[in-house]
């Protein structure tokens, strides 16, 4: 029998070799892509109330600016960006997110809930953390100035020049006292109450030009309470001594939680909070902050 030329045989070797090798270097690609993936969604895999859904709550209605036009699915609003951001940080897409209503006082309340978080301004406190989960805060509240309509027209600015000149009112028992005198200082000393009621009740009357307000507040009670009432400004939250912080909402000893707070860490680390913030709460409100 003829032998096969040496060099043949190691040719050949040579293309099996390298054969094997491409075929490796594919598999290592493909088993550290299908690793990457499977790490993207491990953290919420089988914690969410529907296996592949994110089951998202919210009031209804919701209200400007942290829902536009009552259409949380539309992504639009301070809260419902944040939502949707929170859910593709966990590997969720817009079409696996389920929305659903519940008031905030049944939200509050301890037992199994019928979501997998829940957002509408729901301040983290140590009572309310005894019987449901908070997430790491997502927005800590400015404190901002809510003027009446005659204290506007005459011309109220976001200015610390401007605003010296106003006649204030405020709950001498919050920290607003405090913050007014150090950085406002105005030309006339404030008008003291017991509660923020009495404080709107002088505003109304206009005994008062302003007060101070965290800014969810000042935006309801220029819409809704005082109906003429113009929110001019907002003092940056690292301003307040005690900011009101916000968290989503969960079923005490949620699993999710951890993954949550992930996704809230990475935004913020990134500037991702801070841009749905400037959006949806400076821009969109047309409140700007007073420096």
């Amino acid at each position: 029998m003829k032998k096969q030329p040496i060099q043949l045989i190691k040719h050949s070797n040579t293309t099996n070799q390298t054969t094997r090798l491409a075929l490796a270097i594919t598999l290592a690609f493909s088993s550290l892509f299908a690793a990457s993936h499977l790490q993207a969604e491990t953290c919420a895999t089988g914690k969410t109330l529907k296996d592949g859904v994110l089951t998202i709550a919210t009031g209804n209605p919701a209200y400007f600016p942290w829902v536009m036009d009552n259409d949380p699915a539309s992504g639009k609003g301070f809260e419902a960006a944040i939502a949707y951001e929170v859910a593709s940080r966990m590997g969720f897409d817009k079409d696996a997110v389920a929305w659903t209503s519940a008031s905030f006082d049944q939200s509050i309340q301890p037992g199994a809930k019928d979501f997998d978080f829940n957002l509408q301004q729901f301040s983290i406190t140590k009572e309310r953390e005894k019987v449901v989960d908070f997430s790491t805060p997502y927005y800590s509240a400015a404190m901002a100035v809510l003027v009446n309509k005659a204290a506007a027209d005459s011309g109220a600015t976001a200015s610390i020049d401007s605003l010296k000149k106003l006649k204030w009112g405020v709950d001498a028992n919050t920290t607003a006292l405090q913050m007014l005198q150090e950085n406002i200082e105005p030309d006339s000393s404030p008008l003291l109450y017991d509660d923020n009621t009495n404080v709107t009740e002088a505003m109304k009357a206009n005994q008062i030009d302003a007060a101070l307000f965290d800014l969810p507040t000042a935006l309801y009670l220029g819409a809704v309470v005082l109906e003429d009432g113009v929110v001019i400004g907002q003092f940056p939250a690292d301003r307040t001594a005690t900011p009101d912080q916000f968290g989503l909402l969960m079923e005490d000893g949620n699993p999710l939680k951890a993954c949550v707070d992930e996704a809230l860490a990475a935004m913020a680390e990134d500037g991702a909070l801070a841009e749905i913030e400037a959006q949806w709460l400076q821009e969109t409100t047309g409140v700007p902050v007073i420096q």
